[in-house]
Formats: structure tokens, sequence, C-alpha cells
């Protein structure tokens, strides 16, 4: 019990003005989530991103920590996490969807809302991790989150999911198997829930709702997620942008300073007004 006072004691209490980096743990839809809380240092009030990854990345990405860096150094806070199944955080991946991905983001939206700090929140999000963070912020809408970037946002998986292709896995789109075996740096199993939530994910439809200002990045190299999906995306936002990065790849390999310090300039366009 005295644990528990203690833990509940440091998640309301106000961060330090010092402090820069933490590890902590949130209650997500799959267990613990396993999160980085990163402040800019000598500020007591700060706005907040939260930073979504993409499918079977983890939170350390290099893209993800490049951009945290960055908004630390335009004053704005960070949450970045791994999702249910992903990286440190609780979870078996074949159980891991779309959806319960977005249940997860809500709860860090939650755990952001608590502190005392900060002054708005925003959210953002590579490839899958760019659907959820469109999704989530179509969801809470503009009173919640005040900005949104997503960087070669994976719209296409409900496409590849009616089309039967995961990664270039084939399966029967019309009676999906229990799992699908995916290799990307490491194989893993893709469970039939995911699938069939792709298949109706409601993708445009949900982000569409969201009426503040929106930046898609994308590689013109892209060749997992065709730049065309944010050229979509910006059609629905009624404030979105859209920056690409020629031939940068969907990782943007080489270019993730670059990716990173577009999304941190627009949040620091939007939200230090």
């Amino acid at each position: 019990m005295l644990r528990f006072l203690i833990a509940l004691m440091l998640m309301v209490l106000p961060l330090s003005a010092s402090a820069q980096s933490r590890n902590i743990t949130i209650d997500g839809d799959h267990g613990k989530l396993a999160a980085v809380l990163q402040t800019p240092d000598g500020q007591n009030k700060f706005p907040l991103v939260i930073i979504c990854h993409g499918f079977t990345a983890y939170k350390e990405h290099p893209l993800l920590t490049a951009l945290a860096d960055d908004l630390e150094a335009e004053g704005i806070a960070s949450i970045r996490f791994d999702f249910n199944g992903h990286g440190a955080s609780e979870g078996n991946f074949q159980d891991m969807t779309v959806l319960n991905e977005i249940v997860d983001a809500k709860k860090v939206f939650d755990y952001a809302k608590s502190l005392p700090n900060v002054t708005s929140i925003s959210i953002a999000g590579h490839s899958q991790g760019g659907v959820v963070a469109g999704m989530v912020a179509g969801e809470l809408g503009a009173k919640n989150i005040k900005a949104v970037v997503l960087m070669a946002p994976a719209a296409v998986l409900r496409d590849d999911a009616l089309r039967g292709n995961l990664f270039g896995s084939r399966y029967d789109a019309l009676n999906p198997p229990e799992y699908v075996e995916v290799t990307t740096n490491r194989t893993l199993r893709v469970g039939r829930g995911y699938i069939t939530t792709a298949q109706t994910l409601p993708i445009y439809e949900t982000a569409e709702k969201f009426t503040g200002p929106a930046l898609m990045i994308h590689g013109t190299g892209d060749v997992i997620v065709p730049y065309t999906y944010s050229l979509s995306y910006k059609k629905i936002f009624k404030r979105g942008e859209i920056d690409l990065i020629s031939r940068a790849d969907h990782s943007f390999v080489g270019k993730e300073n670059l990716a990173a310090d577009i999304a941190a300039e627009f949040f620091a366009r939007q939200l230090n007004k």
C-alpha cells in the first residue's frame, strides 16, 4: 500500500523544472505500457506531444527519438511509448489490432491530461502509428488534440487487408487464418483479429472529424506506403498541410533528422502561439 501511495503522489505532483526524461508506466488496453516522458529543461509549463510508433516498431526508433529531442529543444514535452505486444510493453503481439492500439493511445492521452504541467496535448505517429494518431485525433476532436503530425501514415493497411497481403505474406482475405507470419526485422505472428479489424477500419472517415492543424510528412521513395496516401489525408483535413521528402523511404532512413525537424517546427509553430 505504501508503494502504491508513493507512486500515486509521483504521478500527480508537478515535474521539476529541471526534469528532462524519465521512464514511466501507463495502464494500456492489454497490460502495462512502457513509456518515456521527456520534458524541456527549465520550464514548469509546456505543451506535450504523444508520439506513436509503427507496426512491429518501438518507442526508441531513431525517427521518434529524434522527434522527441527536437521537441524538447522547442520547449515542448513528449511521451513516446510501446504499444501492447511491442517493445517493453505487456501483451501478446498476436492479439494486437489497430483498435486496441487506439485504446492504448487514448490511455496515454488520459495520463498526459492528468499532468498539471501540461498546457495542451497534440499527437504524432509514424506508419501504423500515423493511422492511430489520425483516428485518435478524429475521435477526441480539436478541443482535446491541438495539432497532428502523420509521418508516412499507413492507410494502405486497409487496402492490403482486403487484398490478402501483409508485408508480402499472402492469405485468403475472405477467410483469414488464425494468424499470418510476417518477417520484418524478425518473424512475428499477426492474428486474425488484426486482419478482420483492418478490413473495415474507418481510417479516413474517423480522421476527417479532426478540425485542427495537421501535417503529413512522406517520402517520395516510400514503396511500402506510397505518398499518395498522405495526399488523401490532406484532402480530408480542413487545415491539412503536406511536406514531401524527395526519395526518402518509409522509415526515412538517413533522413530521420530532416523528418523530425519538419515535424518539430510545425508543432512549435502551432503550439507556441
